[in-house]
């Protein structure tokens, strides 16, 4: 697995586990972020390679930021 899949896998854990904690569904963050509900489904599976304007709108539908901090 490349170091691209695993990031998208562990970003696609991130939202689902944020969506979660809000007691969000998928259809509703679809809806809040104005795409379907099986693109969300992909997204936090790590199975599609999204663009920064589908994670801004994925984080906006969650109340989150996007930020880029320093590896552990």
């Amino acid at each position: 697995m490349s170091n691209n899949e695993e990031n998208r896998i562990r970003m696609g854990n991130d939202i689902a586990d944020l969506r979660n904690q809000r007691g969000m569904t998928q259809q509703q963050v679809a809806d809040m972020a104005g795409i379907k509900r099986p693109h969300v489904a992909r997204v936090e599976k790590g199975k599609y390679n999204f663009g920064f304007d589908t994670l801004q709108t994925i984080a906006e539908a969650l109340d989150a930021d996007i930020r880029i901090v320093p590896r552990k």
